[in-house]
């Protein structure tokens, strides 16, 4: 069985090595990790991962919500926020991209573990249910 691919997208670089690193001892393979928006859609595009592990927060023109916004043009990928900001705000913009999750930093590692198999499983029965009604 194929290891499932996360890409970590995370601004600061020790939080980011730190997911990493608990993804992977989750099993998860974490083919890139991205610190700007625009590197997010880069990377996407390159490593076509399974779910992306989104910041709203990033360094660069554009921020986690406008990188989402922009990946969503292309790729049905399933998104999950990582977030220090839980402001009204911010989660109203990130809601508008219908995220599979919103986790508030700092994070046990069994809620991480947790919102990302409910957002694999959701991912997959969305898309098996187009599927049925188009009849592809």
């Amino acid at each position: 069985m194929e290891e499932t691919k996360i890409l970590v997208v995370e601004d600061e670089n020790i939080i980011a090595l730190n997911i990493k690193k608990k993804l992977k001892s989750l099993g998860y393979a974490v083919p890139a990790i991205a610190s700007t928006g625009e590197e997010a859609i880069k990377m996407t595009e390159i490593t076509f991962p399974d779910l992306i592990l989104m910041d709203v927060m990033l360094k660069g023109e554009m921020d986690g919500v406008q990188a989402v916004e922009e990946i969503h043009k292309k790729y049905d990928i399933p998104v999950i926020y990582l977030t220090a900001f839980s402001d009204d705000e911010v989660l109203e913009r990130a809601k508008v991209t219908r995220p599979y999750g919103y986790i508030v930093k700092p994070f046990k590692i069994n809620d991480l573990h947790s919102n990302i198999e409910i957002a694999l499983y959701r991912h997959k029965m969305d898309d098996g249910g187009r599927k049925e009604l188009t009849g592809s």
